[in-house]
Protein backbone atom coordinates (compact mmCIF):
# COMPACT_ATOMS: atom_id res chain seq x y z
CA UNK A 1 0.00 0.00 0.00
CA UNK A 2 2.68 2.35 0.98
CA UNK A 3 4.39 1.89 -2.70
CA UNK A 4 0.88 2.55 -4.37
CA UNK A 5 0.50 5.65 -2.26
CA UNK A 6 4.00 7.09 -3.12
CA UNK A 7 3.53 6.30 -7.22
CA UNK A 8 0.43 8.23 -7.11
CA UNK A 9 1.74 10.90 -4.90
CA UNK A 10 4.40 11.03 -7.73
CA UNK A 11 1.63 11.11 -11.10
CA UNK A 12 -0.12 13.88 -9.09
CA UNK A 13 2.80 16.12 -8.04
CA UNK A 14 3.39 15.79 -12.04
CA UNK A 15 0.12 16.84 -12.53
CA UNK A 16 -0.80 13.36 -14.22
CA UNK A 17 -3.45 12.75 -12.10
CA UNK A 18 -5.45 14.70 -9.60
CA UNK A 19 -5.99 14.76 -6.12
CA UNK A 20 -9.40 13.39 -6.54
CA UNK A 21 -7.94 10.33 -7.96
CA UNK A 22 -5.55 9.23 -5.44
CA UNK A 23 -8.35 9.92 -2.90
CA UNK A 24 -10.92 7.43 -4.81
CA UNK A 25 -7.76 4.80 -4.52
CA UNK A 26 -5.94 5.23 -1.54
CA UNK A 27 -7.86 4.88 1.77
CA UNK A 28 -7.39 7.25 4.14
CA UNK A 29 -3.40 6.97 5.59
CA UNK A 30 -2.34 8.28 9.19
CA UNK A 31 0.43 10.60 9.04
CA UNK A 32 3.78 8.50 10.39
CA UNK A 33 6.17 10.94 9.81
CA UNK A 34 5.88 14.07 12.07
CA UNK A 35 9.57 15.58 11.51
CA UNK A 36 8.39 18.83 10.39
CA UNK A 37 10.20 21.06 7.59
CA UNK A 38 13.37 22.93 8.69
CA UNK A 39 13.54 26.44 6.41
CA UNK A 40 16.14 28.45 5.62
CA UNK A 41 15.32 32.17 5.72
CA UNK A 42 16.20 35.41 6.01
CA UNK A 43 14.39 39.11 6.73
CA UNK A 44 15.81 40.64 3.08
CA UNK A 45 18.33 40.04 0.14
CA UNK A 46 20.83 42.53 2.10
CA UNK A 47 20.61 40.17 5.76
CA UNK A 48 23.99 38.44 6.01
CA UNK A 49 22.19 36.33 8.47
CA UNK A 50 19.97 33.83 8.24
CA UNK A 51 17.98 31.59 10.45
CA UNK A 52 16.59 27.99 10.76
CA UNK A 53 12.60 28.11 10.91
CA UNK A 54 10.29 25.09 11.50
CA UNK A 55 7.30 24.47 9.18
CA UNK A 56 4.83 22.12 9.25
CA UNK A 57 2.62 20.71 6.09
CA UNK A 58 -0.33 18.87 6.32
CA UNK A 59 1.16 15.62 5.58
CA UNK A 60 2.99 15.29 8.62
CA UNK A 61 0.76 16.92 10.98
CA UNK A 62 0.91 14.14 13.81
CA UNK A 63 -2.67 12.12 12.72
CA UNK A 64 -4.37 13.67 10.40
CA UNK A 65 -5.71 11.83 7.20
CA UNK A 66 -6.02 12.68 3.88
CA UNK A 67 -9.88 11.76 3.61
CA UNK A 68 -11.86 13.99 0.84
CA UNK A 69 -13.36 17.34 1.96
CA UNK A 70 -17.21 17.70 1.04
CA UNK A 71 -18.16 18.46 -2.52
CA UNK A 72 -18.17 22.12 -3.37
CA UNK A 73 -20.29 24.71 -5.32
CA UNK A 74 -19.85 26.67 -7.77
CA UNK A 75 -18.30 29.50 -5.19
CA UNK A 76 -15.99 26.80 -3.75
CA UNK A 77 -17.92 26.56 -0.80
CA UNK A 78 -18.46 22.94 0.99
CA UNK A 79 -21.86 21.69 0.31
CA UNK A 80 -22.62 20.46 4.15
CA UNK A 81 -24.24 22.44 7.34
CA UNK A 82 -26.25 24.69 4.95
CA UNK A 83 -27.54 27.51 6.75
CA UNK A 84 -29.71 30.13 5.76
CA UNK A 85 -29.34 31.49 2.30
CA UNK A 86 -29.19 35.13 1.72
CA UNK A 87 -28.81 35.66 -2.21
CA UNK A 88 -25.12 37.44 -0.73
CA UNK A 89 -22.14 36.45 1.21
CA UNK A 90 -22.55 36.80 5.06
CA UNK A 91 -20.50 36.03 7.99
CA UNK A 92 -21.39 33.87 10.75
CA UNK A 93 -20.38 32.40 13.91
CA UNK A 94 -21.11 28.45 14.64
CA UNK A 95 -20.02 27.16 17.96
CA UNK A 96 -16.84 28.65 18.15
CA UNK A 97 -15.88 29.08 15.18
CA UNK A 98 -16.43 31.43 12.08
CA UNK A 99 -17.44 31.43 8.78
CA UNK A 100 -18.01 33.54 5.41
CA UNK A 101 -21.37 31.80 4.50
CA UNK A 102 -22.05 31.73 0.73
CA UNK A 103 -25.50 33.01 -0.70
CA UNK A 104 -26.81 29.51 -1.17
CA UNK A 105 -25.58 29.50 2.95
CA UNK A 106 -22.71 27.20 2.53
CA UNK A 107 -19.79 27.37 4.52
CA UNK A 108 -16.76 28.94 2.41
CA UNK A 109 -13.26 30.11 3.12
CA UNK A 110 -11.61 32.90 1.10
CA UNK A 111 -8.72 31.24 -0.55
CA UNK A 112 -7.74 34.33 -2.85
CA UNK A 113 -5.02 35.63 -4.96
CA UNK A 114 -4.35 39.77 -4.97
CA UNK A 115 -3.41 41.43 -7.77
CA UNK A 116 -4.73 39.03 -10.30
CA UNK A 117 -4.63 40.75 -13.61
CA UNK A 118 -2.99 40.64 -16.95
CA UNK A 119 1.06 41.65 -16.68
CA UNK A 120 1.58 45.53 -17.05
CA UNK A 121 5.12 45.95 -18.17
CA UNK A 122 6.07 45.40 -22.01
CA UNK A 123 7.65 41.78 -20.87
CA UNK A 124 4.51 40.65 -19.74
CA UNK A 125 2.29 41.83 -22.14
CA UNK A 126 3.95 40.00 -24.96
CA UNK A 127 4.70 36.96 -22.77
CA UNK A 128 0.52 37.08 -22.65
CA UNK A 129 -0.03 37.75 -26.30
CA UNK A 130 2.06 34.86 -27.04
CA UNK A 131 0.49 32.42 -24.49
CA UNK A 132 -3.20 33.36 -24.34
CA UNK A 133 -3.79 35.18 -27.72
CA UNK A 134 -6.25 37.89 -25.61
CA UNK A 135 -6.94 38.94 -21.85
CA UNK A 136 -10.57 36.79 -22.21
CA UNK A 137 -8.28 33.80 -22.83
CA UNK A 138 -6.02 34.63 -19.94
CA UNK A 139 -8.83 34.73 -17.30
CA UNK A 140 -10.51 31.70 -18.50
CA UNK A 141 -7.23 29.87 -18.13
CA UNK A 142 -5.80 31.07 -15.37
CA UNK A 143 -8.94 31.11 -13.39
CA UNK A 144 -9.17 27.22 -13.84
CA UNK A 145 -5.22 27.03 -12.90
CA UNK A 146 -6.25 28.49 -9.77
CA UNK A 147 -9.37 26.73 -9.26
CA UNK A 148 -7.15 23.70 -10.10
CA UNK A 149 -5.03 24.72 -6.73
CA UNK A 150 -7.63 24.85 -5.02
CA UNK A 151 -8.01 28.57 -4.59
CA UNK A 152 -11.63 30.08 -4.71
CA UNK A 153 -10.94 33.92 -4.63
CA UNK A 154 -9.48 37.01 -5.90
CA UNK A 155 -8.01 40.01 -3.24
CA UNK A 156 -7.85 43.45 -4.10
CA UNK A 157 -6.51 45.18 -7.48
CA UNK A 158 -7.68 42.31 -9.52
CA UNK A 159 -9.26 42.47 -12.73
CA UNK A 160 -12.86 41.89 -11.95
CA UNK A 161 -14.64 43.51 -14.72
CA UNK A 162 -12.56 40.86 -16.85
CA UNK A 163 -13.13 37.92 -14.29
CA UNK A 164 -16.88 38.50 -14.15
CA UNK A 165 -17.52 37.31 -17.76
CA UNK A 166 -16.89 33.83 -16.90
CA UNK A 167 -19.39 31.41 -16.51
CA UNK A 168 -18.58 30.68 -13.20
CA UNK A 169 -16.26 33.26 -11.59
CA UNK A 170 -13.82 33.45 -8.46
CA UNK A 171 -15.18 34.73 -5.71
CA UNK A 172 -14.00 38.46 -6.07
CA UNK A 173 -13.01 41.63 -3.64
CA UNK A 174 -13.02 45.52 -4.98
CA UNK A 175 -10.84 48.16 -3.24
CA UNK A 176 -11.90 51.70 -3.40
CA UNK A 177 -9.01 54.23 -2.51
CA UNK A 178 -11.28 57.47 -0.95
CA UNK A 179 -8.50 58.57 1.42
CA UNK A 180 -5.77 57.61 -1.24
CA UNK A 181 -7.40 60.04 -4.52
CA UNK A 182 -7.97 62.76 -1.70
CA UNK A 183 -4.52 62.51 -0.64
CA UNK A 184 -3.31 62.81 -4.16
CA UNK A 185 -5.51 65.87 -5.02
CA UNK A 186 -3.98 67.40 -1.29
CA UNK A 187 -0.02 67.17 -2.65
CA UNK A 188 -1.54 69.76 -5.91
CA UNK A 189 -3.16 72.12 -3.09
CA UNK A 190 -0.10 72.60 -1.66
CA UNK A 191 1.44 73.57 -4.58
CA UNK A 192 4.47 70.74 -4.01
CA UNK A 193 5.40 72.22 -0.54
CA UNK A 194 3.76 68.86 0.82
CA UNK A 195 5.84 67.83 3.77
CA UNK A 196 5.17 64.02 3.01
CA UNK A 197 5.77 61.23 5.87
CA UNK A 198 6.18 57.41 5.66
CA UNK A 199 6.13 54.79 2.80
CA UNK A 200 2.58 55.53 2.20
CA UNK A 201 3.34 59.68 1.17
CA UNK A 202 0.73 61.51 3.41
CA UNK A 203 1.61 64.93 5.24
CA UNK A 204 2.57 64.31 8.56
CA UNK A 205 1.75 60.32 8.18
CA UNK A 206 -1.86 62.03 8.92
CA UNK A 207 -5.18 60.45 7.26
CA UNK A 208 -6.88 63.21 6.48
CA UNK A 209 -10.28 62.40 7.77
CA UNK A 210 -11.40 65.62 9.56
CA UNK A 211 -11.08 67.38 6.38
CA UNK A 212 -14.44 68.56 5.17
CA UNK A 213 -13.24 68.16 1.10
CA UNK A 214 -12.35 64.54 2.07
CA UNK A 215 -15.70 63.84 2.10
CA UNK A 216 -16.53 64.82 -1.67
CA UNK A 217 -13.98 61.88 -2.43
CA UNK A 218 -15.87 59.45 -0.25
CA UNK A 219 -18.99 60.03 -2.31
CA UNK A 220 -17.19 60.34 -5.65
CA UNK A 221 -14.47 57.36 -5.01
CA UNK A 222 -17.86 54.77 -3.87
CA UNK A 223 -20.33 55.36 -5.85
CA UNK A 224 -19.42 53.70 -8.72
CA UNK A 225 -19.97 50.04 -7.06
CA UNK A 226 -23.20 50.40 -7.44
CA UNK A 227 -22.86 48.09 -10.91
CA UNK A 228 -22.07 45.77 -8.26
CA UNK A 229 -24.63 45.84 -6.03
CA UNK A 230 -26.14 42.58 -7.34
CA UNK A 231 -23.73 40.34 -7.78
CA UNK A 232 -23.30 37.16 -5.97
CA UNK A 233 -19.83 36.24 -6.75
CA UNK A 234 -18.93 39.93 -4.78
CA UNK A 235 -17.26 39.02 -1.31
CA UNK A 236 -17.47 42.71 -0.56
CA UNK A 237 -15.22 46.05 -0.25
CA UNK A 238 -12.07 47.01 0.56
CA UNK A 239 -11.58 50.99 1.48
CA UNK A 240 -7.93 52.00 0.69
CA UNK A 241 -4.51 50.46 2.06
CA UNK A 242 -2.59 50.62 4.82
CA UNK A 243 -3.28 53.96 6.12
CA UNK A 244 -0.98 55.80 8.60
CA UNK A 245 -2.84 55.18 11.83
CA UNK A 246 -0.14 56.57 14.12
CA UNK A 247 -0.44 55.95 17.93
CA UNK A 248 0.53 59.22 18.22
CA UNK A 249 -1.87 60.95 15.81
CA UNK A 250 -3.40 63.42 18.59
CA UNK A 251 0.23 65.16 19.41
CA UNK A 252 0.87 65.07 15.52
CA UNK A 253 -2.62 66.93 15.25
CA UNK A 254 -1.82 69.26 17.55
CA UNK A 255 1.89 70.06 16.67
CA UNK A 256 1.97 69.72 13.22
CA UNK A 257 -1.23 71.61 11.74
CA UNK A 258 -1.92 74.84 11.13
CA UNK A 259 -4.37 76.14 13.81
CA UNK A 260 -7.05 76.73 10.71
CA UNK A 261 -7.18 73.30 9.54
CA UNK A 262 -9.47 70.83 9.84
CA UNK A 263 -7.65 68.11 11.77
CA UNK A 264 -6.57 70.44 13.91
CA UNK A 265 -9.64 72.10 14.92
CA UNK A 266 -11.23 68.45 15.87
CA UNK A 267 -8.26 67.40 17.40
CA UNK A 268 -8.35 70.28 19.87
CA UNK A 269 -12.16 69.94 20.49
CA UNK A 270 -11.77 66.51 21.42
CA UNK A 271 -8.61 66.88 24.07
CA UNK A 272 -10.47 70.42 25.32
CA UNK A 273 -13.44 68.30 25.69
CA UNK A 274 -11.74 64.98 27.52
CA UNK A 275 -10.01 67.36 30.02
CA UNK A 276 -12.47 69.63 30.63
CA UNK A 277 -10.37 72.72 30.12
CA UNK A 278 -8.32 74.27 27.44
CA UNK A 279 -5.93 72.12 27.05
CA UNK A 280 -2.37 71.90 25.56
CA UNK A 281 0.16 68.86 24.41
CA UNK A 282 1.62 68.74 27.44
CA UNK A 283 -1.62 67.38 28.95
CA UNK A 284 -1.68 64.44 26.73
CA UNK A 285 -0.66 61.26 28.36
CA UNK A 286 -0.70 57.53 26.78
CA UNK A 287 -3.80 57.22 27.94
CA UNK A 288 -5.38 60.25 25.82
CA UNK A 289 -3.66 58.94 22.87
CA UNK A 290 -5.42 55.37 22.63
CA UNK A 291 -8.45 57.01 23.17
CA UNK A 292 -7.59 59.49 20.13
CA UNK A 293 -6.81 56.45 17.77
CA UNK A 294 -10.76 55.40 18.07
CA UNK A 295 -11.79 58.95 17.01
CA UNK A 296 -9.40 59.38 14.34
CA UNK A 297 -10.42 55.75 12.65
CA UNK A 298 -14.26 56.10 13.94
CA UNK A 299 -14.52 59.32 11.79
CA UNK A 300 -12.90 57.91 8.77
CA UNK A 301 -15.05 54.51 9.12
CA UNK A 302 -18.20 56.45 9.57
CA UNK A 303 -18.01 58.18 6.25
CA UNK A 304 -16.55 55.37 4.16
CA UNK A 305 -19.47 52.52 5.62
CA UNK A 306 -22.12 55.41 5.12
CA UNK A 307 -21.07 55.54 1.47
CA UNK A 308 -20.86 51.95 0.91
CA UNK A 309 -24.27 50.95 2.70
CA UNK A 310 -26.10 53.68 0.49
CA UNK A 311 -24.60 52.30 -2.89
CA UNK A 312 -24.23 48.34 -2.33
CA UNK A 313 -25.95 47.42 0.94
CA UNK A 314 -26.13 43.59 -0.03
CA UNK A 315 -22.07 43.17 -0.01
CA UNK A 316 -19.63 43.31 3.27
CA UNK A 317 -17.50 45.94 4.34
CA UNK A 318 -13.98 44.02 4.59
CA UNK A 319 -12.17 47.13 6.24
CA UNK A 320 -9.14 49.24 5.47
CA UNK A 321 -6.27 46.41 5.43
CA UNK A 322 -4.29 47.50 8.79
CA UNK A 323 -0.71 46.50 8.69
CA UNK A 324 2.07 48.46 11.03
CA UNK A 325 2.70 45.63 13.67
CA UNK A 326 3.44 48.24 16.51
CA UNK A 327 0.71 50.48 15.93
CA UNK A 328 -2.91 49.62 15.05
CA UNK A 329 -2.26 45.71 15.52
CA UNK A 330 -1.90 45.91 18.89
CA UNK A 331 -4.23 48.93 19.53
CA UNK A 332 -7.67 47.28 21.27
CA UNK A 333 -9.11 50.51 20.65
CA UNK A 334 -8.71 51.17 17.07
CA UNK A 335 -9.93 47.25 16.63
CA UNK A 336 -12.77 48.19 19.21
CA UNK A 337 -14.24 50.52 16.51
CA UNK A 338 -13.44 48.86 13.24
CA UNK A 339 -15.90 46.29 14.73
CA UNK A 340 -18.76 48.12 14.60
CA UNK A 341 -18.27 49.32 11.14
CA UNK A 342 -16.80 46.29 8.89
CA UNK A 343 -18.13 43.04 8.57
CA UNK A 344 -14.66 41.15 8.00
CA UNK A 345 -11.29 42.70 9.33
CA UNK A 346 -8.73 42.55 6.80
CA UNK A 347 -4.63 42.46 7.62
CA UNK A 348 -2.05 42.91 5.60
CA UNK A 349 0.54 40.42 7.62
CA UNK A 350 4.44 40.59 7.60
CA UNK A 351 7.41 40.65 9.44
CA UNK A 352 6.38 37.21 11.09
CA UNK A 353 7.57 33.67 9.97
CA UNK A 354 3.44 32.60 11.33
CA UNK A 355 1.01 34.75 12.82
CA UNK A 356 1.00 34.19 16.85
CA UNK A 357 -2.21 32.58 18.76
CA UNK A 358 -2.27 34.89 21.52
CA UNK A 359 -2.09 38.44 19.04
CA UNK A 360 -5.03 36.71 16.92
CA UNK A 361 -7.12 36.22 19.72
CA UNK A 362 -6.36 39.84 20.48
CA UNK A 363 -8.13 40.84 17.31
CA UNK A 364 -11.38 39.07 17.56
CA UNK A 365 -11.52 39.60 21.79
CA UNK A 366 -11.24 43.48 21.02
CA UNK A 367 -13.27 43.86 17.73
CA UNK A 368 -15.72 40.60 18.61
CA UNK A 369 -15.45 40.00 14.41
CA UNK A 370 -13.56 37.84 12.37
CA UNK A 371 -10.20 38.62 10.09
CA UNK A 372 -9.03 38.16 6.66
CA UNK A 373 -5.20 38.33 5.76
CA UNK A 374 -5.22 40.38 2.87
CA UNK A 375 -1.46 40.37 2.12
CA UNK A 376 1.64 38.13 3.02
CA UNK A 377 4.22 35.76 0.89
CA UNK A 378 7.75 34.77 0.96
CA UNK A 379 10.51 34.99 -2.04
CA UNK A 380 12.73 32.55 -3.51
CA UNK A 381 16.29 33.33 -4.23
CA UNK A 382 16.15 30.67 -6.73
CA UNK A 383 13.77 33.12 -9.11
CA UNK A 384 16.41 34.65 -10.33
CA UNK A 385 15.31 37.95 -9.31
CA UNK A 386 17.21 40.49 -7.25
CA UNK A 387 14.27 40.51 -4.32
CA UNK A 388 15.36 43.42 -2.85
CA UNK A 389 11.96 45.40 -2.77
CA UNK A 390 9.41 44.36 -0.27
CA UNK A 391 8.34 43.12 3.25
CA UNK A 392 8.14 39.43 2.57
CA UNK A 393 11.07 37.02 3.90
CA UNK A 394 13.55 35.47 1.51
CA UNK A 395 13.85 31.77 1.21
CA UNK A 396 16.00 29.83 -0.75
CA UNK A 397 13.64 27.84 -2.94
CA UNK A 398 9.83 27.59 -4.51
CA UNK A 399 9.69 24.24 -2.53
CA UNK A 400 10.61 26.28 0.89
CA UNK A 401 8.04 29.06 -0.45
CA UNK A 402 5.55 26.09 -0.30
CA UNK A 403 5.99 24.83 3.18
CA UNK A 404 5.80 28.48 4.35
CA UNK A 405 2.92 28.83 2.78
CA UNK A 406 1.09 25.72 4.45
CA UNK A 407 2.87 26.45 7.81
CA UNK A 408 1.46 29.76 7.90
CA UNK A 409 -1.93 28.85 6.62
CA UNK A 410 -2.08 25.90 9.52
CA UNK A 411 -1.48 28.46 12.35
CA UNK A 412 -4.10 30.76 10.81
CA UNK A 413 -6.82 28.18 10.70
CA UNK A 414 -5.85 27.35 14.92
CA UNK A 415 -7.49 30.74 15.15
CA UNK A 416 -11.15 29.92 14.90
CA UNK A 417 -11.58 33.68 13.68
CA UNK A 418 -9.76 33.15 10.59
CA UNK A 419 -11.63 33.45 7.53
CA UNK A 420 -9.78 33.50 4.71
CA UNK A 421 -6.15 34.41 3.32
CA UNK A 422 -5.11 36.51 -0.04
CA UNK A 423 -1.22 35.37 -1.34
CA UNK A 424 0.45 38.54 -2.63
CA UNK A 425 0.53 38.00 -5.62
CA UNK A 426 -0.56 36.19 -8.55
CA UNK A 427 2.96 37.14 -10.81
CA UNK A 428 5.85 38.11 -10.00
CA UNK A 429 7.12 42.06 -10.36
CA UNK A 430 9.17 42.83 -13.68
CA UNK A 431 12.15 44.68 -12.47
CA UNK A 432 12.54 46.94 -15.98
CA UNK A 433 9.11 47.91 -14.94
CA UNK A 434 10.09 51.41 -13.56
CA UNK A 435 5.96 52.21 -13.72
CA UNK A 436 5.53 50.36 -10.49
CA UNK A 437 6.19 51.60 -6.83
CA UNK A 438 9.62 51.02 -5.58
CA UNK A 439 8.12 47.65 -2.93
CA UNK A 440 6.96 46.43 -5.91
CA UNK A 441 10.04 46.78 -8.47
CA UNK A 442 11.98 43.41 -8.39
CA UNK A 443 10.95 40.22 -6.30
CA UNK A 444 9.39 36.89 -6.78
CA UNK A 445 5.95 37.27 -4.66
CA UNK A 446 4.23 35.48 -7.75
CA UNK A 447 2.75 32.04 -8.35
CA UNK A 448 3.85 32.18 -11.90
CA UNK A 449 6.92 34.49 -13.31
CA UNK A 450 6.92 37.34 -15.84
CA UNK A 451 6.76 34.60 -18.48
CA UNK A 452 3.48 33.37 -17.25
CA UNK A 453 4.98 30.46 -15.99
CA UNK A 454 3.73 28.45 -12.62
CA UNK A 455 6.73 27.98 -9.32
CA UNK A 456 5.37 24.12 -9.76
CA UNK A 457 6.81 23.22 -5.93
CA UNK A 458 4.96 26.64 -4.54
CA UNK A 459 2.06 25.56 -6.26
CA UNK A 460 1.76 22.07 -5.39
CA UNK A 461 2.17 22.44 -1.86
CA UNK A 462 -0.57 25.55 -2.09
CA UNK A 463 -2.88 22.52 -4.24
CA UNK A 464 -2.08 20.07 -1.00
CA UNK A 465 -3.12 22.64 1.94
CA UNK A 466 -6.01 24.37 -0.16
CA UNK A 467 -7.58 20.85 -1.46
CA UNK A 468 -7.72 19.98 2.33
CA UNK A 469 -8.69 23.15 4.30
CA UNK A 470 -12.32 21.90 5.71
CA UNK A 471 -10.84 18.35 6.80
CA UNK A 472 -7.88 20.43 8.36
CA UNK A 473 -10.28 22.79 10.05
CA UNK A 474 -11.82 19.27 11.33
CA UNK A 475 -8.58 18.17 12.45
CA UNK A 476 -7.86 21.57 14.14
CA UNK A 477 -11.22 21.90 16.00
CA UNK A 478 -10.12 18.28 17.92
Amino acid sequence: MKNLFQTLLVFWMAGIISCKDVEAQVPPIPQTNTGYHQVKARTNADSPTWGTYTAKTIDRLPGFSFTKDPAQNSYGSWKVNQSAATGFFRVEKKSDRWWIIDPEGYPFIHKGVAVYRPGSSDLQLTALKNKYGSNENWAKQESQLLKDHGFNGIGAWSDVDLVRQLQEPLVYTIIVNPMGSYKSDHIKKFGGKYEMAGWQGYRYDLAMVFDPEFDAYVEKTIAPIAKYANDKYLLGYFTDNELPWKNDALDRHLQYLGKEEAGYIAAKKWLDERKGKVASLTDINDADRLAFTGFYLETYLKKVTTAIRKYDPNHLYLGCRFNQEKEELQNPEMFKVVGKYADIISINHYRKWEPVQSIMANWTNWSGKPFIITEWYTKGEDSGLPNRTGAGWNVSTQQDRGYFYQNFTIELLKSKACVGWHWFTYQDNDPLNLKTDPSNRDSNKGMVNSNFEPYKPLMENMKMLNSHVFELIQYLDK
